[in-house]
């Protein structure tokens, strides 16, 4: 009866969810907890794949799978499909491999801790009277925003599908960016079919959220005090970041390319612009060609990552001449060590689609943004970077809907000319990293769960032996 308390872990199986959920799972293994963390078969067999030979999980995770219903050919960044194929088959799988881990002597989960986007994974514990908790890996402002829609219906703002009945500005509270209700999240994440099924996903997590003893958000009361303000409930432990333990960080689909490091250490100190727009971002031939063109008139040294799916034509992606061009300045890879790379002190500024994972690693290691958001919370991000922190830049759009080249170079240069930027990101990231060191807010959180656990851990040996 003495092993250790033992938690299950389930991630929504999307790149920018499985990497916080999977540092919040190595956070408590170091902490003292026994972790069975849960990833689709697809996603699983990705991350396996990218760690090979590599020593990055704590060896009190185990990491298993289950089924999303997707045939691996299927295109898994169509969300809409995604998350209806979700719903469908993952709850009956989750209960069996619950049902089977609590049918083992001393295995049986203490607590199910769910990304914030598998609500349902709650309910089922619930069910089962496990102890239960929720992370959302998200900023506070988007669960701020998702726990409004009752109010944002009975006051007119959007219709009970989560369509806007009109263009409108919303700011919850003065310190808190204001958003288009035509750039909620759910709004923005796809066709109107996707996001109806977006909407509705987002209501369910919404309602989940009651049955669970714990709320958890990758960010700190410094970078977001309204929203923490407004859902007290809501306890911080950002911004999770495999540094923070000294630990490497894990969860990458793709293998990482780590010789840009060494590429990185040839350059002068605070010289090169780092690219990166995460997992789901595409470019049309057009957009991709005058970003490439952008770097290229910077004159500048930039790493950029080009995923192989990152445009629509695939196919000789580079305008002419381009690698040749930049051949002594520019590097290109396919997937990097963010973490690392974001951390090198020849990182300048990061151009960024503004995922909230990318937010916190660029704000913890003190980097000017250029923000260049895709879809979903990404514009809500941007609103933080420029509004309120003031710590990026973003772009504007020509009358064809066009970042140009031309765009690119006079950004790079306003945010890379103007110290006030590295200045004001350097003291955010004191502020932010002052949170996860001992007695820090988010630290402390984290402790003070891991306590409730062992709790939890305690009344279950003790009901087994009364019975």
């Amino acid at each position: 009866m003495s092993r250790a308390p033992h938690v299950l872990v389930i991630t929504c199986p999307a790149q920018g969810h499985v990497i916080p959920l999977l540092e919040f799972s190595q956070c408590l293994a170091k902490l003292g907890c026994r972790v069975t963390f849960v990833n689709s078969e697809y996603d699983h067999q990705r991350i396996l794949k990218s760690l090979e030979g590599k020593n990055y999980i704590e060896e009190n995770i185990q990491l298993v799978s289950i089924p999303d219903g997707m045939e691996p050919w299927e295109d898994r960044n169509e969300i809409g499909k995604l998350l209806q194929s979700i719903l469908e088959l993952m709850p009956g799988k989750l209960k069996e491999l619950i049902e089977d881990i609590n049918g083992r002597d001393d295995e049986k989960i203490s607590c199910v801790i769910a990304d914030a986007h598998m609500g349902w994974a709650i309910e089922l514990a619930a069910k089962k009277e496990i102890g239960r908790a929720i992370v959302w890996p998200s900023s506070a402002a988007s669960v701020v925003l998702a726990s409004s829609i009752p109010d944002l219906i009975d006051d007119g703002i959007i219709y009970s599908n989560g369509t806007p009945i009109k263009k409108e500005m919303i700011q919850f509270a003065p310190t808190m960016p204001a958003m288009n209700s035509a750039d909620f999240f759910w709004a923005r994440a796809g066709d109107l079919n996707t996001q109806k099924i977006a909407f509705n996903f987002t209501v369910g997590n919404i309602k989940a959220m009651k049955l669970a003893h714990f709320l958890f958000c990758n960010s700190t009361y410094d970078l977001e005090p309204a929203s923490f303000t407004i859902l007290p409930e809501l306890l911080p432990v950002g911004p999770l970041l495999a540094s923070n333990r000294l630990g490497n960080s894990a969860g990458y689909f793709w293998p990482e390319d780590s010789n840009c490091l060494k590429w990185l250490d040839q350059q002068k100190p605070n010289s090169v612009i780092y690219v990166a727009f995460g997992s789901f971002t595409i470019f049309d031939t057009i957009q991709f060609e005058e970003l490439a063109l952008g770097l290229e008139l910077c004159n500048r040294p930039f790493l950029w990552v080009v995923r192989p799916n990152i445009a629509n034509d695939a196919d000789d992606v580079y305008p002419e001449g381009f690698q040749d061009r930049v051949a002594t300045r520019g590097r290109m890879i396919s997937w990097a060590p963010q973490q690392k790379v974001l951390s090198h002190p020849s990182i300048a500024c990061f151009l960024s689609h503004c995922g909230w994972n990318s937010t916190m690693e660029g704000v913890s290691n003190g980097i000017p943004f250029l923000c260049w958001p895709y879809f979903v919370d990404q514009l809500l991000n941007e609103s933080y970077i420029c509004e309120m922190w003031k710590v990026g830049l973003n772009f504007n759009k020509n009358e064809s809907g066009i970042i140009t080249r031309e765009e690119i170079k006079n950004k790079v240069e306003q945010v890379l000319g103007d110290e006030n930027f590295k200045a004001r990101a350097l003291e955010l990231k004191e502020k932010t990293l002052s949170c996860v060191r001992e007695g820090g807010s988010s630290n402390k959180t984290l402790e003070n769960f891991v306590e409730w656990i062992k709790k939890k851990k305690m009344e279950q040996d003790n009901h087994v032996i009364d019975h």
